[in-house]
C-alpha cells in the first residue's frame, strides 16, 4: 500500500517493522477456484487473528494485533475464485486489518494460522466456499450476535468550552490505514497526501496562536466515518474540515483544482452525488459494517429546523475557502457543491469537505506531493479559517 512516490508511507512501514516483537506480513496470495478459494499470507511468526464475514458488499475481515505489512508492491489486485481483490493496513492503534472482497455469498469454511516450520514461514490460511444468500445471511446474524458484546461504548458528550477560550478546529485527513483512498497512476495514495497537508495546516493554524487544533488521525490509521464525527463533537469543535483528494478517470486532463463541499439532502449535481457515494463507501472499503439506512441520520439532521444555524455557518465557511482559493486560481470550480456526505453530518459542528485536487491529473498530482504547494495551500486555508472566525467573533449575521 506504500506507493513508489509515497515516501512518507514507505518510511512509516519501515519504522513499524523495526520492532523485534512485532509480526511481519511478508507476502500473500490466492489459490483455488470458485468452488473453494484459499487466501494465504506469509507471516514472520504465529499471531492470533479474528476472522469474520460482512455483507453488502461481501467481505472477509481479518483482524490481528499490530502486524507490520511488508508486502510486495501492487499486491492485492489479483482476482481469483471468489475473491476479487484484497487490501491491508492499520485499523486503529495496535490493530491491523486485512479485507478480502468477495464476489458473491460465501461461507468461511476454515481459518487458521500455522506455526513456522523448517524453512517455511508462519501462514494465515482462510478457505472460502460459495453458498446461497439465505444461508449467508443466517450465518451473518450469528456472527453479529457474537460480536455485539465487543461493541464500543458511546463517546462522552463534548466538554464545556469557555466562551472566551480559543476556537477549536478539527482537521480530518480522509481514509488511512486499510483504506488508501484514491491512487494516482504513479501509485501516490490519497491517504498519504491528505495527511501530509493536514499536518502542515495544523502547524500554520497553531502558529497563529488563535486556535486549538486537533486531527482525527495523525498517522496511517483508519477511522470510521461516524467516529470522525464523534471525535469532533467530543472535542467541542467550532469547525470541522474533512480533507480529501479526488480522482476523475473519465476526464483525466480536464479535471483539476480544489473543490469545496457542504452537506445537503439533495446533491447539487451528479458529480457531487457520485463523490459522496464514493466517500461514504470508505467504511465498506475498510471492512466496517454499514448502517442499514445510512441516509436516515442525514435526513433527520437536514429536516430539523434547529440545525439551520449550523448549516448556514458551514456554507459561510465554505464560501470563505472558495474566496481565498479563487484569488489564487487553484479551484476546480467556484461554485459550492453539496451532497449527503456522512462525515459532515454533525448537527452541532459547522463542517466542510475540501477536495485539494485530482490525483488523476498529472499536474495536480505534482502539486499534491510538493511541500511548497502544501505550504501555500495551507496559508490560503488558514486565511479562510481566520476570516470565518473573525466574522463570527464580530457577530456578523450568518
Amino acid at each position: 500500500m506504500c506507493g513508489p512516490r509515497a515516501r512518507c508511507a514507505r518510511a512509516f512501514c519501515r519504522a513499524r517493522a523495526s520492532g523485534p516483537e512485532g509480526t511481519v506480513a511478508k507476502d500473500a496470495r490466492l489459490a483455488g477456484d470458485r468452488e473453494r478459494t484459499r487466501f494465504i499470507a506469509d507471516l514472520s511468526k504465529k499471531v492470533d487473528v479474528h476472522v469474520f464475514a460482512l455483507g453488502n458488499p461481501y467481505r472477509v475481515i481479518v483482524d490481528a494485533a499490530d502486524v507490520n505489512f511488508q508486502m510486495p508492491q501492487g499486491i492485492g489486485k489479483e482476482q481469483r475464485g471468489l475473491v476479487s481483490a484484497f487490501r491491508y493496513g492499520l485499523f486503529g492503534p495496535g490493530k491491523s486489518r486485512i479485507v478480502l472482497d468477495v464476489s458473491g455469498p460465501f461461507l468461511i469454511d476454515r481459518s487458521f494460522v500455522l506455526e513456522p516450520r523448517d524453512d517455511q514461514p508462519a501462514r494465515l490460511v482462510i478457505d472460502l466456499v460459495p453458498t446461497d444468500e439465505k444461508t449467508f445471511l443466517a450465518k451473518l446474524q450469528e456472527e453479529k450476535k457474537l460480536r455485539a458484546e465487543n461493541t464500543p461504548q458511546p463517546l462522552p458528550e463534548a466538554p464545556a468550552h469557555p466562551v472566551d477560550a480559543k476556537p477549536i478546529v478539527v482537521l480530518d485527513p480522509g481514509h488511512g490505514g486499510v483504506d488508501p483512498g484514491a491512487s494516482s497512476a504513479n501509485g501516490v495514495n490519497e491517504k498519504v497526501v491528505v495527511l501530509e497537508f493536514s499536518k502542515r495546516l495544523k502547524e500554520k493554524l497553531l502558529a497563529t496562536g488563535r486556535y486549538e487544533v486537533f486531527m482525527t488521525r495523525d498517522d496511517d490509521t483508519f477511522l470510521p466515518l461516524k467516529e470522525r464525527v464523534a471525535f469532533a463533537q467530543k472535542k467541542g469543535a467550532g469547525l470541522f474540515l474533512s480533507i480529501h483528494a479526488d480522482y476523475f478517470p473519465t476526464k483525466i486532463d480536464d479535471a483539476r483544482g480544489a473543490t469545496v463541499y457542504t452537506l445537503s439532502e439533495q446533491a447539487s449535481d451528479s458529480e457531487a452525488r457520485a463523490l459522496a457515494a464514493k466517500e461514504n463507501f470508505s467504511d465498506a472499503i475498510a471492512g466496517v459494517e454499514l448502517p442499514e439506512d445510512s441516509d436516515e441520520v442525514v435526513t433527520n439532521i437536514l429536516i430539523d429546523l434547529a440545525q439551520r444555524e449550523t448549516k448556514n455557518r458551514s456554507v459561510v465557511f465554505a464560501r470563505s475557502i472558495v474566496g481565498e482559493l479563487a484569488a489564487k486560481g487553484t479551484l476546480h470550480t467556484k461554485r459550492l457543491r453539496s451532497a449527503g456526505f456522512r462525515v459532515l453530518k454533525a448537527p452541532d459542528v459547522p463542517s466542510v469537505l475540501l477536495e485539494l485536487g485530482f490525483l488523476s491529473n498529472p499536474d495536480d498530482e505534482k502539486q499534491l506531493t510538493s511541500e511548497a504547494w502544501r505550504d501555500r495551500m495551507a496559508d490560503s486555508v488558514t486565511a479562510a479559517i481566520d476570516g470565518y472566525f473573525t466574522r463570527r467573533i464580530a457577530r456578523v449575521p450568518f
